[in-house]
């Protein structure tokens, strides 16, 4: 009888494990989840709000956003959204002593599946809307290639060439030159 008891027990807490990594690996795509593995598994209360509140945390974001905007001088700023891989984080464009500089914060995050990633800067407002999935291919002319991507993650800055007018150009997105696909995008504003 005890033995089956803790069978059942074993039995149980493998399933509850298995489950719950499996949501942990859903919801990693959309925010950084931490898991323990111990007795219990846990996640992250940041995790647990994208999921349960994908609306709130939008809403958090675009706070931080116009906060940030306002401590620092941004002139636009956006915040990435996944196309053809999950691409997250905040773009900004800042003057820096007369040079227009493409700030990614250091939340930004993108695939490393691709080759020959690269930033652009593009002509739509809704980069993801207006292509098709599941590349989201880019048309020639619609876009100004800034340079490589120098990170997969983390706070990077590219220097926007001084013939590039802002006024053209409503998104930043990064873009997978080699195939064509767009793996996210976040309109400027």
């Amino acid at each position: 009888m005890l033995l089956k008891r803790v069978l059942l027990l074993g039995c149980f807490l493998v399933l509850t494990a298995a489950c719950v990594s499996c949501r942990s690996e859903e919801v990693r795509g959309n925010s950084r989840v931490q898991t323990t593995t111990t007795a219990s598994t846990e996640i992250s209360s940041e995790a647990l709000g994208a999921v349960r509140e994908p609306e709130t945390s939008t809403n958090a974001s675009k706070a931080k956003i116009a906060t940030d905007a306002a401590e620092s001088g941004v002139i636009k700023s956006g915040s990435f959204i996944s196309g053809e891989h999950a691409t997250s984080g905040i773009a900004r464009i800042v003057n820096n002593s007369g040079q227009l500089v493409l700030e990614l914060d250091q939340t930004f995050e993108t695939s490393p599946m691709g080759p020959d990633l690269v930033v652009v800067l593009h002509r739509s407002e809704d980069v993801i809307g207006s292509t098709e999935p599941p590349a989201f291919p880019l048309r020639e002319g619609d876009y100004a290639i800034l340079a490589e991507l120098e990170s997969f993650s983390g706070g990077q800055r590219y220097l926007i060439p001084t013939d590039v007018n802002l006024d053209d150009y409503r998104s930043v997105a990064i873009w997978c030159r080699r195939f064509n696909a767009t793996f996210g995008a976040a309109t400027l504003q």
